[in-house]
């Protein structure tokens, strides 16, 4: 497996997979508006926490610029509907338990934990343009600050 690494100006690989609620959401259905693509190890995870409940409280703000927000982890469709019931998200999680999205945007691979290593999402987000290009990646989130710095981000699109 040849890991991908995406570049700011790359073209966003598309994919269309089962989000919550029962339907399936492909990235081409917002061509025309900026997403900011989230990726996430797992629901219902203090940091994860976090990281939605910040792109919740921004949510008002992110979309008045025109943009959608979308997180994605290896949960299924189901328990993505818990964490957003839970945590009333407004916005769609996607289920990649193939983790053929998360290999496409490079941030499914090694990760070290209290000294061991083990495979899993690494926590990035992917800011896409209207035309489908990736215009700013985080390769390492802080969560407690994310929302706002992808606002920022936001406003140089």
């Amino acid at each position: 497996m040849k890991e991908m690494k995406l570049k700011e100006g790359d073209t966003a690989p598309g994919f269309t997979a089962p989000a919550n609620g029962g339907g399936e959401v492909s990235l081409s259905q917002f061509r025309g508006q900026a997403v900011v693509l989230y990726f996430y190890p797992k629901d219902n995870t203090p940091g994860c926490n976090k990281e939605a409940c910040g792109f919740r409280d921004a949510h008002d703000e992110i979309t008045a610029k025109g943009a959608v927000v979308l997180g994605v982890s290896a949960d299924s469709a189901a328990r993505h509907d818990k964490f957003i019931d839970k945590f009333g998200l407004p916005f769609s999680l996607i289920a990649d338990e193939d983790k053929s999205i998360c290999e496409a945007y490079g941030v499914w691979g090694d990760k070290s934990f209290m000294g061991r290593t083990f495979l899993g999402i690494k926590r990035m987000t992917f800011l896409i343009d209207a035309d489908g290009v990736i215009r700013k990646i985080w390769p390492k989130v802080k969560v407690a600050t994310h929302a706002a710095e992808v606002l920022a981000a936001l406003d140089e699109l």
